[in-house]
């Protein structure tokens, strides 16, 4: 817990005040690229700010079943493993199938969602968990895209 604490203090010594409105800023970014991915996907916008409800509406995206919000929970799997496999998963359902795709939704993550919930050109094309059609192709069918 003094770790934290420490954190915590070297962070607000560093940024003082002005970090809680960075925090701020960010929590409203990525509640609007949320909104209006769940929006591209025909689901109620509302849902990207109502806690337990935005995941139960983010699973019915990627397609899957919701009993997997539990995996989540197991350590090492759910952090190093599920959630990169879900984010990607997510590329899939929004028709971003590139190895590039890939690596820039697992490294930028909050940029890249804010840049598939703001592009004007990604469209939602379907879930993605369990279906073989969304899955990986090669780098020659699709050239790479940013968004």
């Amino acid at each position: 817990m003094t770790i934290l604490h420490q954190i915590y203090q070297s962070l607000y010594n560093h940024f003082g005040d002005s970090m809680f409105y960075i925090l701020g800023f960010m929590f409203v970014l990525s509640a609007v690229a949320f909104w209006r991915l769940y929006e591209k996907a025909d689901q109620p916008g509302v849902a990207a700010i109502v806690p337990f409800w935005n995941m139960l509406v983010f699973m019915k995206i990627i397609g899957r079943p919701v009993w997997h919000i539990l995996l989540f929970l197991i350590p090492v799997y759910g952090q190093l493993y599920l959630v990169p496999k879900v984010w990607i998963e997510l590329c899939q359902s929004f028709g971003k199938r590139t190895v590039l795709d890939y690596v820039l939704v697992i490294l930028l993550n909050g940029l890249y969602i804010f840049n598939l919930g703001m592009s004007y050109d990604t469209v939602y094309v379907g879930p993605a968990y369990g279906n073989p059609d969304l899955g990986t192709t090669h780098a020659a069918d699709h050239s790479p895209s940013l968004a």
